[in-house]
């Protein structure tokens, strides 16, 4: 029988809060606080798919500007969709509504899906994999988390 001990120094202990303090922060609004802070590239959503929060490696990859200036837009007006054929059209609004972040939060399930945008004024088209979860605002979906990830070729 093996033996297992575990340091609990310097270990991070989260702030204990009432039971009154802890249902008025939502589920959306912790991993806000962790998104813009992350180093991987994510991103949040609210409910009617504007950016609540965005890492800096994500607004860098996707061509978002400062992470400060791309809160509040609308995911599919802040990006530069493009379509997957040869001539990488624009991306029309009923598939943009169909990238995971949007998908996650209308069916209030898991989705992944790839997503290719143009991040920046003469930049080479980027695909990204994008895989997107529901987040709870109370008892309902408000929101949802994407992780991206470029896909090379």
């Amino acid at each position: 029988m093996a033996h297992v001990e575990l340091s609990l120094s310097g270990a991070f202990v989260p702030q204990a809060r009432t039971p009154a303090e802890a249902e008025f922060v939502t589920s959306v609004e912790r991993w806000a606080t962790t998104v813009a802070v992350a180093d991987e590239p994510c991103l949040i959503i609210d409910g009617t798919g504007s950016i609540l929060a965005v890492s800096p490696s994500c607004s860098e990859l996707l061509g978002l500007g400062k992470p400060v200036e791309a809160l509040g837009q609308r995911l599919t007006s802040a990006l530069h969709l493009i379509d997957f054929t040869a001539g990488a059209g624009r991306l029309e609004e009923p598939e943009a509504e169909k990238i995971p972040p949007l998908l996650a939060v209308r069916t209030e399930r898991l989705a992944r899906g790839l997503i290719r945008v143009v991040p920046g004024a003469g930049e080479a088209p980027l695909t990204v994999d994008a895989v997107s979860t529901p987040l709870l605002a109370g008892d309902r979906v408000g929101g949802s988390l994407t992780f991206l990830s470029p896909v090379r070729y």
